[in-house]
């Protein structure tokens, strides 16, 4: 595991890299636990820890790279995003609803229903051939929507 904390300009955030393994979720879960103890967001850990946890169950059952890196910022003072990185650019997250007898495929409904705005960045140098993507996911409460500031979140 290698993690990292944002110095003193931009956005506080933390970081870390882990295996793509099933036990990178409750890594992923103490991460926002600790993360959002540390800035008094404590009323968004359960939404955030159940988003983490689908965000990496995708990413350990639809890629195959080795890490993934798990991401916690806090764009505003109330908002907060997650973000599951991997190597996997052309595995793209998409939304279904599962027919009753299917034994997965509800992670995404999940997201979607405890974030506040949910998606994913291609990432990479050159446009056209992406190395990875972030999927993201924004919680916070609905007075601090941050697409009523004038910044955009990148």
């Amino acid at each position: 595991m290698t993690a990292q904390r944002a110095t003193g300009s931009g956005l506080p955030s933390y970081a870390e890299n882990h295996p793509r393994t099933e036990g990178t979720a409750a890594q992923a879960r103490r991460l926002v636990r600790a993360a959002f103890g540390l800035w008094d967001l404590d009323h968004l850990t359960e939404r955030g820890e159940l988003v983490i946890t689908e965000l990496v169950a995708n990413a350990v059952r639809h890629t195959s790279c080795p890490q993934v890196r798990l991401i916690v910022s806090r764009p505003y003072p109330e908002w907060v995003r997650l973000a599951v990185v991997d190597r996997a650019p052309r595995k793209l997250p998409r939304l279904r609803q599962a027919c009753a007898d299917d034994p997965t495929g509800r992670g995404l409904v999940l997201v979607d229903a405890y974030s506040n705005r949910w998606g994913y960045d291609l990432i990479g140098r050159t446009p056209g051939a992406p190395w990875g993507k972030a999927v993201w996911s924004e919680l916070g409460s609905p007075n601090s929507d941050p697409r009523r500031h004038r910044h955009r979140i990148t």
